[in-house]
């Protein structure tokens, strides 16, 4: 049986967040769904206009270079890419050829390391609307030259999941780094995956490749999923080829999504056949030393690093860190409601405080959270409520279900747990003559459920303690509850 070790390399474009455009000053907005809004002559490729080039972009590219380990080119510059697309409204995309903005690098991935070979800038072309059962197509240009940073791995890669987690750290960086909001779904991060395989020899371990098989290029991968599966098949599929004695084809494929299969568009493109050459219009930049010292100041805590402190600083699950560190708003908050705990407290109760605000915040608080970004609507509950909310949990103040009816009062008015407690009479019950008189009603009115605790039914007894918790409107400490009943029924 002939062995097949993946090679995968990745290229991942990523629209920049700029107030304008890469070459003009036309608003960068992939929000706005007016077509042919967002355009001007520059971008539109009218002859004798003059691009300038937009220097928040070339910083944001920096920034992420320096986030990745790169090295900052001192010298770069921009090209022309000459080839034709019905989207492409000059004829040609002013990119980077051979002195790109930042150079080698690298990504962690599982504890791999994994290459970066270059990060360059870029325009954006135009997008194509097909309308359905039509003959013709249509274009946008509201997309063209938009700021569009390219990032190309070395072929480090060996399989379709690893490709996918390089792929969802890379864009939690960028919006760490607020560069990109890398949405898939609008197209503001595209990846574009290059599958080969090597024939490993008998007895041979995971050699490191010297001779590369032919290269298939999978384009415009617009989901994780679609990273994932197009790897997949496109492997399979070159194994089927070489298994049968024949040659894989260097092409370019496209991914159908609905039937998972890769397709061939078209024979590959070489550098050479994009004529290449220095961009006349648009000068050389010189990167300074200094320059690059004041971005790299700007530059915050990553997600690798964060994932790192929460655990240990916290004592956090990885699942749960996790969640902070994907959701980064929700990471904050957590932060500053463990910050408004009592720093006097003991190493014990402080850590028994921290692990009920995650469980809270990771359950409870993140679907209200992510309810009220969806409707638009401000979040109310302050940090410096919520850890007064988790405080009174685990002081035994109010039951669990009280702490649902005072979190969704809180949700809705904002106003502080004890105050809400109050205003609705939510104090827990502690006088236990009270709770006692409770129990001998329910024990009187639910004999029969007496009788089967008595023949050895333990569902009886927790059929006895939800109708205690019922009378009692869940003000009574559930384990106190229990303790008296038992108590009672002995």
């Amino acid at each position: 049986m002939i062995n097949f070790l993946p090679v995968i390399g990745l290229e991942v474009h990523a629209e920049l967040k700029t107030k304008s455009k890469m070459f003009c000053s036309c608003h960068n907005d992939p929000l706005e769904r007016h077509p042919n809004t967002n355009i001007c002559p520059i971008c539109m490729g009218h002859p004798g206009t003059l691009p300038v080039i937009n220097k928040e972009a070339v910083r944001k590219v920096i920034k992420t270079g320096l986030a990745l380990n790169c090295q900052i080119s001192e010298h770069s510059k921009f090209d022309r890419k000459n080839y034709f697309y019905p989207d492409l409204p000059k004829g040609y995309q002013i990119s980077q050829y051979d002195k790109p903005l930042c150079l080698g690098g690298f990504l962690i991935i599982d504890g791999k390391e994994i290459r970066i070979r270059r990060i360059h800038l870029e325009e954006d072309t135009g997008r194509l609307i097909h309308p359905e059962g039509a003959d013709y197509s249509l274009v946008d240009f509201n997309r063209a030259g938009v700021p569009l940073m390219e990032l190309v791995t070395e072929p480090d890669i060996d399989s379709a999941k690893e490709a996918r987690s390089f792929a969802q750290e890379l864009q939690l960086i960028f919006r760490y780094l607020g560069v990109s909001d890398a949405d898939m779904e609008k197209g503001e991060m595209r990846v574009e995956a290059n599958v080969s395989l090597l024939q490993l020899k008998p007895k041979t371990q995971n050699p490191k490749p010297k001779t590369l098989g032919t290269k298939v290029e999978v384009k415009n991968l617009n989901s994780f999923r679609a990273v994932e599966k197009a790897i997949e098949y496109e492997v399979i599929r070159q194994k089927g080829i070489l298994g049968k004695g024949k040659k894989v084809i260097q092409e370019t494929m496209g991914w159908d999504d609905v039937s998972e299969v890769t397709f061939s568009q078209r024979i590959k493109e070489e550098a050479h056949d994009y004529r290449y050459f220095p961009e006349p219009d648009l000068p050389p930049l010189r990167i300074t030393k200094e320059e690059v010292l004041r971005i790299r100041a700007g530059v915050p805590e990553l997600p690798q690093n964060r994932r790192t402190r929460l655990i240990k600083e916290y004592k956090l699950e990885p699942k749960a860190a996790e969640v902070f560190v994907t959701n980064k708003d929700l990471g904050e908050y957590f932060e500053k409601t463990v910050s408004e705990f009592d720093p006097h407290l003991s190493k014990e109760k402080l850590q028994s405080l921290i692990k009920l605000a995650t469980n809270y915040i990771v359950t409870d608080l993140q679907g209200l959270l992510k309810g009220a970004l969806v409707a638009g609507e401000d979040f109310l509950i302050t940090p410096e409520n919520f850890a007064e909310f988790i405080s009174l949990i685990y002081e035994g103040k109010i039951t669990s279900k009280i702490a649902k009816i005072v979190l969704e009062e809180m949700f809705k008015a904002g106003a502080d747990p004890s105050h809400i407690i109050e205003e609705k009479g939510l104090v827990q019950m502690t006088d236990e003559k009270e709770i006692e008189e409770i129990i001998k009603e329910v024990i009187s009115q639910n004999q029969k459920a007496v009788e089967d605790y008595k023949k050895g039914k333990e569902n009886a007894l927790q059929f006895l303690l939800g109708q205690v918790m019922a009378k009692t409107q869940g003000k009574v400490n559930p384990e106190t509850a229990r303790k008296l009943l038992l108590t009672k029924l002995k």
